[in-house]
């Protein structure tokens, strides 16, 4: 699999892609997608057609703009636990693109653009539960390290991968 940087020609396939990988990771519209592309870094899969089918966006903690509770977590473990750390705001793939390891590739590729960082972070939801991005995560060296229940419907799990 191919990755590249975002170009604003992606927007429209990562929206429906993101649309697609919900609850895994939240709904957006597409100017709230934009946003948060414009304030992340964002790496996109690519088939051998070099059409997009997935995508992983990456936000420094201390990014302010982002309103977001997750990013605001792992700023406060950062500052218990002082490191350089990424925060994966989301990965998603085309429903056609799942089970290829593509999200593995993802990952690889956001492991290499960040590899001056001490570590990367992102959440998985238990409420609703993803028990498989528990298991896939944990397969690729994350460990859990907290967790956090905004509402009895929504609650997600904290993980670290040392790079």
């Amino acid at each position: 699999m191919k990755t590249r940087p975002y170009t604003p020609g992606d927007l429209v396939i990562l929206h429906q892609i993101n649309a697609a990988s919900t609850p895994g990771v939240s709904e957006e519209s597409i100017e709230s997608l934009e946003k948060i592309i414009g304030l992340s870094t964002c790496l996109v899969a690519l088939d051998d057609a070099d059409h997009p089918i997935g995508f992983v966006t990456l936000i420094t903690p201390g990014t302010m703009a982002y309103q977001s509770l997750n990013l605001r977590w792992f700023e406060a473990w950062v500052a218990a636990h002082p490191q350089d750390l990424i925060y994966v705001d989301r990965i998603a793939l085309h429903p056609k693109a799942r089970g290829q390891k593509l999200g593995e590739d993802l990952y690889r590729a956001a492991f290499a653009a960040f590899e001056h960082c001490d570590s990367i972070g992102c959440e998985i939801n238990t409420a609703p539960d993803n028990p498989t991005s528990h298991k896939f995560h944990s397969r690729m060296g994350f460990e859990r390290v907290g967790e956090q229940a905004f509402s009895a419907e929504k609650a997600v799990a904290y993980y670290v991968r040392r790079l």
